[in-house]
């Protein structure tokens, strides 16, 4: 076991002591690196290039641009593969007499594979090698402190963290339970006003926190009922889809519209106008019909509900000022986005405050919000390299086109990234239309994969428990295809 165990870490040094050496006489070397959209634009200016002789050109200036692409796809179709890598860690252990994958070296490395929270960690550990090799160690030191922004990660891992905790849950649960009270407090009418109101949350109190709410409540409302695996995946399909359309109602909420707010002298109201009047019939329209579709197992789920003790351990009325604070800190983090260091700074506080008021809380669950940053900032990585082709093509595309590319395109990178590159596209700055067709198709298509929205991973780690451990990407897709291809409609009929 000892010799499974330190012969890969022994090749392992082996390899960093020869390319070390390699990687400290690149640093001396000057490049620019990673090339700008504006000196690629001013190269081929007068060349009258197609699509496929911009990107040609591009690859021939810095064959870097083919590897960072082709490493991001990798990582990509990873994700798909995740569950399988899963499967196999169990295997192993079984075939070894034990159901413990982390006993056994290859069982455990096929789990670690297996985590789609560290997929693209691990694909920028390469992607980190070749940059070395190819610019210096002085240009990734560049690249991570001038061209990528860990804010987004950073606010991420607060925001899940603060709105996880039981305050701000039991605070959103009393809000929702009014309105399922509504319908009688049964499974469907918690179902409902969970998929159709929590999402809208993300308007004003950010997606990130919108998901996290969502997530937990139905895993304490539905999920917990062992439904159907059709059902469990089109819900999850419809949470996503719901959420990511769901935070259209102001400029600062959804990540892909905050991109681009202050560049395209976006508002709320307009921004409202523009979307969130849309995003309100198409999320109302595909829930019903979910629920249409669904509603004979609804029935069964409410009998089994009945069967099911659904009192909450005694934890005892939470006083309101310890949840205003806690919702003073979620506010806190909200304003303050952008600057990290007012948010973990905030954290801090908020971390000593729940120590004090601890007869309150629940351990602050720092596990999941770390996993989901980790995902983020290896995806920020990758996706700080793609810009070479990804500006190009949407600049090529005509208004539907556009909306079409947009949607598709954020299912393979997160849909903040799509709309940041299409602000550098100068056509965009003052064509309303355009506008329009790339944030709604950056917003639909935010639920058809894990990496579509920045919200998603937190969902999915809350849920995955409920889907063997790992979500079936494919199924995911089937699952929020009708609520992507409803939302799409709303947005373009009228």
């Amino acid at each position: 076991m000892r010799r499974r165990i330190l012969f890969p870490l022994v090749c392992c040094a082996i390899a960093i002591g020869c390319i070390l050496p390699t990687l400290c006489r690149a640093s001396v070397q000057a490049v620019d690196f990673p090339i700008s959209i504006q000196k690629y634009q001013a190269l081929e200016a007068g060349k009258n290039l197609s699509l496929f002789g911009i990107l040609k050109h591009r690859v021939a200036l810095s064959p870097f641009n083919l590897i960072a692409t082709i490493l991001f796809f990798g990582a990509i179709g990873h994700t798909f593969l995740a569950s399988k890598f899963a499967s196999l860690a169990e295997k192993i252990a079984e075939k070894n007499g034990d159901h413990a994958p982390g006993k056994y070296f290859l069982a455990t490395v096929c789990h670690f594979l297996g985590e789609v929270e560290a997929i693209f960690g691990i694909w920028a550990i390469p992607l980190l090698i070749f940059m070395a090799a190819n610019f210096g160690w002085h240009a990734v030191g560049n690249y991570f402190n001038g061209t990528v922004s860990f804010a987004e990660p950073i606010f991420v891992v607060v925001i899940v963290a603060i709105a996880a905790t039981r305050p701000i849950l039991s605070f959103a649960e009393a809000i929702l339970g009014k309105i399922a009270g509504c319908g009688g407090g049964t499974v469907a009418a918690w179902w409902l006003s969970i998929l159709m109101v929590a999402p809208f949350m993300g308007s004003f109190i950010t997606e990130p926190a919108a998901m996290t709410i969502g997530a937990m409540l139905l895993a304490k409302r539905f999920y917990r009922l062992a439904p159907s695996w059709k059902l469990r995946y089109a819900t999850l399909g419809l949470l996503f889809v719901n959420v990511s359309v769901g935070g259209t109602l102001t400029h600062f909420a959804a990540p892909p519209i905050l991109m681009v707010a202050h560049k395209w002298n976006l508002t709320t109201w307009k921004v409202f106008s523009m979307l969130g009047a849309h995003a309100v019939i198409g999320v109302a329209a595909c829930t019903l019909l979910y629920y249409a579709f669904f509603r004979k197992e609804f029935v069964s789920l409410q009998a089994k509900s009945a069967a099911v003790d659904e009192k909450d351990p005694a934890t005892g009325k939470i006083p309101f000022p310890v949840t205003a604070f806690h919702c003073l800190f979620l506010a806190w983090t909200v304003v303050n986005l952008h600057t990290s260091a007012l948010v973990v700074a905030g954290f801090l506080f908020f971390l000593a405050f729940a120590k004090a008021t601890k007869k309150y809380q629940d351990c602050v669950n720092l596990k999941s919000p770390v996993l989901v940053g980790f995902f983020l900032a290896g995806l920020v990585t990758h996706g700080g390299l793609q810009e070479w082709w990804i500006s190009p093509v949407l600049g090529s595309l005509r208004e539907f086109q556009l909306f079409i590319g947009a949607t598709l395109l954020t299912a393979f990178n997160d849909n903040a990234a799509i709309t940041y590159l299409s602000s550098l596209v100068s056509e965009f700055a003052a064509n309303a239309a355009l506008q329009k067709a790339v944030l709604a198709g950056a917003v639909s298509g935010g639920g058809l994969t894990v990496i579509a929205n920045a919200p998603n991973p937190a969902g999915q780690n809350i849920l995955a428990k409920y889907f063997d451990g790992s979500i079936s990407p494919l199924r995911l897709i089937f699952g929020a295809a009708m609520p992507t291809a409803i939302v799409a409609a709303c947005f373009n009929l009228w």
